[in-house]
């Protein structure tokens, strides 16, 4: 294959290094090739909630400037509003106020992406809580993004919304909802999974790709078989990789492609060096340095 006049720009997920500090995981990053870093605020990573952000974020700054890393700030951290509840509160809680504690959450955010410069801020609409009816949700998530979309607005920062299973938002179609109930806004984009598009969408992925081209502002890639939400490595599934990275550059997408590898953290450093590895052959990119030694695989995930 032809190597791109413009290669695409890849990331690995600090969800699937959450055994590493973060300062080591960026430079495992680093020392691998990768060209930038899916950061998720969270506990270990970037404690939004702790003190001293500002002063924390401005020295993470320095580091990725360093280390040449480019960055996307996510949203997707388990428990980091609630010890109890995975990925609570969401935009669409019963409860005015803890939507108000995930809008704030999305709101500093917004300040982090600010302050490193980076491509995007990542979010997701939450699953529909029990006994509350679909008009109603639908009605909850654009009041509740609009605060959010002011704030990206004058940061200059995307929002980039995930189309999640399972979640209200789960397809194409639905952030297309989602923008005309907002009426378009310009700091409105769209997170594109690639595994979710095998997952359920009616489409290939490469053709989720090129659909998607004119919001698209930020890619997370993975592999996955149709019908099962579970995000694998690269190649253990059913994408075909070539296709969908041929699309990205077709549509000259510029920002990163992320590996979203949450689950597989106990041998992150191993999957980084693999993924990247993966991508470079599908993309018919030069392998670089070698790059240092990587941990090996293991079976446990405790």
């Amino acid at each position: 294959m032809t190597p791109r006049a413009t290669p695409l720009a890849f990331g690995y997920g600090t969800n699937g290094l959450a055994d590493l500090r973060l300062d080591d995981a960026l430079g495992l990053l680093a020392d691998l090739g990768y060209d930038g870093v899916g950061l998720t605020l969270d506990h270990m990573h970037l404690d939004p909630l702790a003190p001293g952000l500002a002063a924390r974020t401005r020295r993470l700054a320095r580091r990725l400037d360093a280390l040449g890393l480019a960055v996307t700030v996510e949203t997707g951290a388990r428990y980091v509003l609630d010890a109890r509840r995975k990925h609570g509160p969401t935009l669409l809680d019963p409860d005015p106020d803890e939507r108000a504690r995930r809008v704030g959450l999305l709101l500093t955010a917004v300040r982090v992406a600010a302050d490193l410069g980076a491509h995007a801020v990542h979010c997701f609409s939450g699953v529909t809580p029990p006994g509350t009816d679909e008009d109603t949700a639908w009605k909850r998530l654009p009041d509740a993004l609009v605060p959010v979309l002011d704030a990206a607005t004058a940061a200059g920062v995307p929002l980039a919304v995930e189309p999640e299973p399972g979640h209200l938002l789960a397809t194409l179609a639905d952030f297309h909802r989602l923008r005309e109930a907002l009426d378009s806004p310009a700091a409105l984009g769209l997170t594109l999974d690639i595994g979710h598009c095998q997952c359920l969408e009616p489409l290939p992925p490469a053709h989720c790709v090129r659909a998607a081209a004119p919001w698209l502002r930020h890619v997370q890639i993975e592999d996955m078989r149709r019908g099962v939400h579970d995000h694998l490595p690269l190649g253990e599934g059913e994408i075909d990789f070539p296709a969908v990275l041929d699309a990205l550059a077709a549509v000259d997408y510029r920002a990163l492609t992320v590996v979203e590898l949450p689950r597989h953290s106990h041998a992150g450093p191993h999957q980084a060096e693999r993924s990247l590895s993966f991508l470079r052959r599908a993309t018919g990119r030069s392998a670089g340095p070698p790059p240092g030694p990587a941990a090996a695989p293991h079976g446990s995930t405790s």
